[in-house]
């Protein structure tokens, strides 16, 4: 391995005086880290190692691999970008989906615990919580407003065995932004300790570092932005340094459980994670577009699209960009202005005009938005969350947090932005009729 490869790890270059550092940028850390050039045939793209067991020299010789369950090449060349890639990062671990990072997480909070989770969660980490480790281990949630709750309620909502505080921002579907540095600051001055999880899946580790925002851990649907290629299930963790503890009793927990994902997928991944800066740059920028062409549509009551100016909490957007997100948006604009909005990810939810079906033939009518669940593909999907992605969180649940009828999720893909406005258009034409 060269010198300047070596050192490609998202932390520091030093130079000869060792005075000066030097971070290599999001693109450069996601295309080399985890991805040295072979020894032994100088190949510069990782194979693809499928075996399940590894020969040892003598009992408990070897070369770092036993079997495939407790470490893969392939595997550990991920995670070794996964924790280049999300910045503040050093630890990170890789589970065959999100569903199963989510159940390490919290079974490793033990018995008798009781986590804080934003009440806009995700609608599988809500099933998950309420109806399998509330069933198997006792958790307690309290589900809380944490976009809009004031300090000392979320002081209040903290317990002597509070293990977890449980952020996504911004929230699946309808796309809340949570101050994650405000309740990060808060939680980790109660005497209870606990630790703060951000769900970084919608926004990925280009447009947001929770790490630098005071996060403990980051979860990703790897599935999702990161993969970027509906090909691969996967889910991530992501740790501090100062975390190596933790981190040690996740992978535990990682091996024992046995949720891992296999060599050919950690490699899809990987091969997917080298375009990230790419993807979710035009994933931005087509955002949005189709954001702007929807707020000006007489057949829309309301856009959830953080990126716009309009947006309620568009300065907060801006402000929580991690620093390479930053740059880009600032470099749109000769000034530096973000008076017309910014690209922030490319997730859109909005209202329609009418009810469910006016939603679904809005759905049903779209050429390149593919009614389809998941996100965060280069193709254009769009879906009806209360039917969809949040069917198992109960009606009275869904409408108290604006999940309605006539709510629609956009995932908008890296096609060319006319042919998606232009569609988007159509399909709204064809359904508010």
């Amino acid at each position: 391995m060269s010198p300047s490869i070596a050192n490609i790890n998202g932390t520091s270059n030093h130079t000869t005086n060792g005075a000066k550092k030097h971070v290599d940028g999001f693109g450069t850390r996601a295309i080399h880290v985890g991805s040295a050039a072979s020894e032994e045939t100088g190949a510069v793209i990782p194979a693809i190692s499928l075996s399940t067991t590894y020969k040892q020299d003598a009992i408990g010789v070897h070369k770092g691999f036993e079997y495939s369950r407790s470490g893969n090449p392939n595997r550990n060349a991920l995670e070794s970008t996964l924790a280049a890639l999300e910045s503040g990062g050093a630890h990170g671990l890789a589970f065959s989906s999100g569903s199963a990072t989510t159940a390490t997480v919290l079974q490793s909070l033990g018995p008798g615990a009781h986590i804080v989770s934003v009440n806009d969660v995700y609608g599988g980490t809500f099933r998950y919580m309420r109806r399998v480790a509330s069933e198997n281990q006792g958790l307690e949630t309290t589900f809380l407003d944490l976009e809009t709750a004031d300090d000392k309620t979320i002081i209040a909502s903290i317990r002597e065995n509070t293990k977890l505080v449980w952020i996504e921002s911004p929230t699946n579907p309808t796309l809340r932004l949570i101050d994650i540095a405000r309740v990060a600051a808060l939680v980790h001055s109660h005497p209870s300790h606990p630790l703060v999880l951000v769900d970084n899946t919608f926004l990925s580790p280009f447009y947001s570092s929770p790490l630098l925002l005071g996060a403990d851990i980051v979860l990703h649907s790897l599935t999702k932005y990161i993969n970027g290629h509906s090909d691969v299930v996967m889910g991530a963790l992501i740790l501090p340094e100062h975390h190596a503890v933790l981190a040690d009793k996740l992978r535990f927990l990682q091996n024992a459980i046995g949720a891992v994902p296999s060599a050919y997928d950690c490699w899809l991944a990987q091969r997917g994670a080298k375009t990230l800066h790419l993807r979710m740059k035009a994933h931005g920028t087509n955002a949005l577009a189709v954001a702007k062409v929807l707020e000006r549509s007489p057949h829309v009551e309301e856009v959830l699209y953080p990126g716009l100016a309009s947006h309620p909490r568009n300065d907060l957007a801006y402000t929580s960009l991690s620093p390479h997100a930053r740059k880009f948006v600032d470099s749109l604009s000769l000034d530096g202005s973000t008076a017309e909005g910014f690209p922030y990810g490319g997730m859109i939810s909005f209202r329609i005009r009418g009810g469910e079906k006016e939603a679904e033939k809005f759905l049903t009518s779209t050429r390149l938005f593919t009614l389809a669940e998941s996100l965060g593909g280069v193709e254009s999907l769009a879906e009806h969350p209360a039917k969809m992605t949040h069917g198992s969180i109960p009606e009275a649940e869904r409408a108290l947090l604006g999940i309605g009828p006539n709510l629609v999720r956009l995932s908008v893909g890296v096609e060319e932005v006319e042919d998606l406005v232009r569609d988007v258009e159509q399909a709204l034409e064809i359904a508010v009729q």
